[in-house]
């Protein structure tokens, strides 16, 4: 908890804040902040958002208090009193931010700070500080993980822009932010531009490889291994117990989700909560990557594609999701391929053992995960003259976030607070040992998983990345001979000194390996 010290400092700046959206984040946001002791003004293009709010405020007080507004022009001037006006933007990435910006720039003044905490492309961030920048406004895009629910108790933020500004919030966003076991807050400067959203964006990607994988864990454990929900609540709770896999918050809240029941007649029925697992009620349809509600995951393909870094286990999570938002494309194919459906897995001798080989692979592709994300991060970081310091990351991702792992956290922190700079954690020691003890186990439940046609686009892609991405002799010698036959791109020799190695570049020698026809 905070000192009261430090409240007052973080309250010595900023007296009000105004909120824009009142959807399930900023609804939270803004009872968060006035809980902290300041009054909060918020608006939304919504109307019934913001009456949602206003009734609530009207029936729970606060040490702060909630002021609504469906005139975005009153809202703006309700800040006017201030010193500097402090806007927390909790809305839809693209056009919607761009809109808003629009409609309150000509109310902004010469230091006036803008938070951007939408899930936004790092590029229009950096946009939008241009333009702000012009009349003197800093624009701070800042990431936000958590859910909704963190929102009212506390996220991991990641606030990246100019540094005098973010110098200023930095009081008030510790005070905010999520608190590690420690009591630290999960916030950092990032870095200047838009480095915070990129840090957020590159969150989100390793989110999508960790749900994938655990999705990948309870199917086989279901319907590969035919145990029943409360079995796989009860592994999924030690896994997070101890071990590699401790302090996971994916593992935690599976736990509970595992165990919610719902009487058959529907939720309101109190006397009877055994009839069923609320889980069968959901179907295996995610749409966020189809409706364009979320941009981050196939951000983070195209990052990683233009960045020259390879993110298997990263990109196949976000195909799935994919594959499964279009569930009535999804149920004609299947129709027409007729592919068998995940089975049990027979002939094992002892479970526990597939068991504890299922663990090892999923802290395997959740490191995997890790460091490819990770290495995102230092190259853009580099290309961009960021300067983020990836142990400032790992922080801010000790608390309050989705991608929260302990055990993952407490292995990669000592490792990025060495002066080394790290391009790929695979070259570390300490990564490449837990990478190598893990593999057989991936291997192991890659193979009985795929002869029961289990689901496993992320786990197997794992074991791929490991495989080619420290591999010495890869098939692409093939595919470079092929490339110097139809197109004369050229090649490198094996054992030539300044070519293998080398440098990435086009190889110096050619083979007319058939003679073209005239």
């Amino acid at each position: 908890m905070a000192r009261t010290s430090d409240k007052d400092n973080a309250l010595k700046q900023f007296h009000c804040i105004g909120i824009v959206g009142a959807g399930n984040m900023g609804t939270q946001m803004a009872i968060a902040f006035s809980e902290l002791g300041l009054e909060v003004s918020i608006w939304d293009v919504k109307e019934k958002n913001v009456d949602q709010l206003k009734e609530w405020s009207q029936n729970n007080k606060t040490k702060g208090g909630i002021s609504t507004f469906h005139d975005i022009n009153e809202f703006v001037k309700s800040l006017e009193n201030e010193k500097r006006k402090l806007f927390l933007f909790s809305i839809s990435h693209g056009d919607p931010a761009e809109s808003v910006l629009g409609m309150i720039k000509s109310n902004l003044k010469d230091g006036d700070i803008v938070l951007d905490g939408g899930n936004e492309n790092y590029q229009r961030t950096q946009k939008r500080q241009e333009e702000c920048e012009k009349i003197g406004v800093h624009w701070i895009g800042m990431g936000v993980s958590g859910g909704y629910q963190a929102a009212r108790r506390g996220p991991s933020l990641s606030p990246g822009g100019d540094a005098k500004a973010l110098e200023t919030v930095m009081p008030l966003l510790e005070l905010y932010a999520a608190k590690d076991p420690k009591g630290n807050p999960c916030v950092a400067r990032i870095g200047p531009g838009g480095s915070g959203h990129y840090v957020k964006m590159v969150h989100n990607g390793i989110e999508g490889g960790m749900l994938s994988t655990l999705a990948e864990a309870w199917s086989f454990l279901h319907n590969g291994l035919e145990l029943d929900y409360d079995a796989i609540a009860d592994i999924f709770s030690q896994w997070n117990d101890r071990g590699e896999l401790r302090g996971t918050y994916l593992l935690d809240i599976a736990v509970d989700m595992l165990r919610a029941k719902m009487p058959s007649g529907g939720q309101e029925e109190e006397d009877d909560r055994k009839d069923h697992y609320v889980l069968d009620e959901v179907l295996d349809k995610v749409v966020q990557d189809d409706d364009d509600t979320e941009g981050t995951p196939y951000w983070n393909i195209m990052e990683s594609a233009s960045r020259h870094i390879s993110t298997p286990t990263l990109a196949t999570a976000h195909y799935l999701r994919v594959a499964s938002g279009n569930r009535a494309e999804r149920l004609l194919a299947a129709k027409k391929l007729q592919i068998p459906e995940p089975r049990p897995i027979h002939g094992i001798k002892n479970k526990e053992t597939v068991i504890e080989h299922l663990r090892c692979a999923v802290y395997c592709s959740f490191l995997a995960s890790f460091c490819q994300g990770l290495e995102m991060i230092t190259r853009a970081s580099d290309d961009e003259g960021w300067g983020i310091d990836l142990g400032q990351c790992l922080r801010v991702w000790r608390g309050g976030c989705i991608i929260q792992a302990n055990g993952i956290a407490d292995l990669l922190e000592p490792v990025l607070s060495t002066d080394h700079h790290w391009t790929n954690l695979k070259h570390s020691d300490e990564v490449a040992g837990e990478l190598h003890r893990t593999f057989s186990s991936l291997k192991e439940i890659v193979v009985q998983g795929t002869l029961a046609d289990q689901y496993l686009p992320a786990i197997s892609a794992s074991l791929e990345y490991l495989k080619y991405g420290g591999g010495t002799t890869l098939p692409t010698k093939f595919m470079e001979g092929q490339m110097d036959f139809f197109g004369a791109h050229g090649y490198d020799k094996p054992g030539v000194p300044g070519e293998d190695p080398g440098p990435v570049r086009k190889g110096p020698h050619h083979y007319e390996w058939r003679p073209a026809k005239e």
